[in-house]
């Protein structure tokens, strides 16, 4: 199973904001992160990338 850690970029800060997001949906500005275990975070801003590799998605802050 892939789960991503989720970090919110403002400017040059990197912030965890949530560990083992299994599902990301996108609604406008509004980004819906849910956790493995159900678990749910909403944040406001826009996906700049996601790199499985990495184990990471990248979301700009607004």
């Amino acid at each position: 199973m892939c789960e991503l850690n989720i970090i919110m970029l403002s400017g040059e800060n990197r912030e965890k904001v949530m560990d083992s997001v299994a599902k990301i949906q996108v609604e406008g500005d509004s980004i819906q992160l849910t956790g493995i275990l159900g678990d749910r975070m909403t944040v406001e801003g826009s996906i700049k990338e996601v790199n499985f590799s990495r184990g990471e998605a990248i979301i700009l802050s607004k």
